[in-house]
C-alpha cells in the first residue's frame, strides 16, 4: 500500500510519539533496584514541559514495553506499521527506544520507509526520565521540535529516519553507539551530523536527503534471517570457519577485515569464501574500523576477498549493512538482485566512490 504526503504550512504541527520502551521509560524496582519499563501516561508526569509545545502530541505504547536487547526485526514491521498508518494524520513522528539497539532500528526503519517525506526521529536516554540528572528530558523535547521544523515553504526540515542524542541530529543508518555509560553515547563517523543543538537548532541542508515529492510513502513488512558476521583476528583457525560452513540456511556473511578490508592470505581461508560464494551465501566486506572506507583493490590481501566473491561494503556501519541485507534477503530478491543493490545507496546508508 502506498501514503501519500501532505503538508500545510498554516496548520498546528501533529506529532506521534512512539514509545516502544528502553532506559528513558524506566524506574527502579523498590525491591531489587533493577530498572523496570512504566507506561507513557506515567512517563508523561515527569515533563511537564510536553503540555508547552503548541503541537498536536499524540502517543502510541507499545504493550508490554520492550527492552531494547530484546529487540527484534518483528518489532521494526510493528514500527513500519504504525508509521504507515498514521502516516496522512502526523507531520512527524518521534520514537523512544532503548539506545542498545537504537542504531539497528533506526538502520532498518530507513529501509523499510521507502519514499520518507517526513520526520522519524529516533532517541531515548541513558539514564531513566524518573532521575534528576536525566539526558531523556532534554532528548525528547529537542527531538519533538526537530520532528515539528518547517522551512520557508512548509516542508520538513529533516525528511529522514534520525537518531538526535546529546546535541546532535545523526543520519540512522550512519549511526552506532560507542558509549554504554556517558550521554554522547553515538557517533556517526562517516557522515556529518545533520543538525546540532544549542541556543538554536541549526541544520545543515546540503547533508540532509530530499525525497522526490511525486512519489508516496512505501513500506515494506519482510526482513529475511540466515545472517552470520565473521569478525577476523590475528590467528584465526580453520576450525572457527568451518562452524559458518556448516551453518544451515545461511544466506549472506558479513567479514568484518583489518583495515581497508584486508584478511590475512591463508589459502584455506580463501578456499572456504569462495565455497560459501559458489552455494550462493552473499558475501559482504566491511572494515572493523570505525572510521574510513573499503577498498578491495588497494592491497593483495584484499584483492584475495573480491576475487573469492565478496561485495564491497564501503563505509557502511554493522548495524546498517547487517539491516539492509536483512531487508534485501526479505524482498524475494535473486542474488543478483541483491549484490547490486548492496552497491546501491538505498538511503544514505554509504558513500560510493566517485568515478
Amino acid at each position: 500500500m502506498l501514503y501519500l504526503c501532505s503538508m500545510n504550512a498554516t496548520k498546528t504541527p501533529s506529532i506521534l510519539i512512539i514509545y516502544t520502551g528502553g532506559t528513558i521509560g524506566m524506574t527502579e524496582n523498590p525491591e531489587t533496584g533493577a530498572l523496570m519499563n512504566f507506561d507513557f501516561e506515567k512517563f508523561q508526569l515527569y515533563v511537564p514541559e510536553l503540555k508547552r509545545f503548541p503541537y498536536q502530541i499524540d502517543s502510541y505504547t507499545f504493550n508490554p514495553p520492550i527492552d531494547s536487547s530484546d529487540m527484534e526485526p518483528k518489532y521494526w514491521v510493528k514500527m513500519t506499521q504504525v508509521i504507515a498508518d498514521n502516516y496522512g494524520q502526523y507531520d512527524g513522528f518521534v520514537v523512544l527506544h532503548g539506545t542498545d539497539t537504537m542504531a539497528f532500528t533506526a538502520s532498518a526503519l530507513s529501509f523499510t520507509l521507502e519514499n520518507l517525506a517526513k520526520p522519524v526521529i529516533i532517541t531515548g536516554a541513558q539514564l531513566p526520565i524518573s532521575k534528576l540528572r536525566t539526558d531523556g528530558r532534554e532528548n525528547l523535547l529537542t527531538s519533538i521540535e526537530i520532528a515539528a521544523a518547517r522551512d520557508a515553504n512548509g516542508m520538513p526540515m529533516v525528511p529522514e529516519v534520525c537518531i538526535f542524542f546529546e546535541n546532535k541530529l545523526l543520519r540512522g543508518n550512519r549511526t552506532t553507539k560507542i558509549n554504554a555509560e556517558g550521554f554522547n553515547a553515538f557517533r556517526s563517523f562517516n557522515y556529518p551530523s545533520l543538525a546540532d543543538a544549542g541556543i538554536r537548532i541549526k541544520f545543515d541542508n546540503m547533508l540532509i536527503r530530499r525525497p522526490n515529492p511525486e512519489l508516496p510513502l512505501k513500506p515494506h513488512y519482510s526482513f529475511g534471517t540466515g545472517i552470520f558476521i565473521l569478525t577476523l583476528f590475528p590467528g584465526i583457525q580453520r576450525e572457527y570457519v568451518d562452524v559458518v560452513m556448516q551453518m544451515k540456511n545461511l544466506r549472506a556473511l558479513v567479514i568484518k577485515t583489518y583495515g581497508s578490508g584486508n584478511a590475512p592470505q591463508k589459502p584455506w581461508l580463501f578456499e572456504k569464501l569462495k565455497e560459501l560464494d559458489s552455494r550462493g551465501v552473499i558475501l559482504v566486506n566491511i572494515t572493523q574500523c570505525s572510521q574510513g572506507s573499503v577498498e578491495m583493490r588497494r592491497y593483495e590481501t584484499g584483492l584475495q576477498l573480491l576475487q573469492a566473491g565478496a561485495v564491497n561494503g564501503y563505509d557502511g556501519t554493522l548495524e546498517g549493512t547487517v539491516t539492509k541485507l536483512m531487508f534485501l534477503l526479505g524482498q524475494d530478491y535473486t542474488k543478483e538482485e541483491i549484490l547490486k543493490q548492496l552497491n546501491t545507496s538505498l538511503a544514505g546508508e554509504i558513500t560510493l566512490p566517485e568515478d
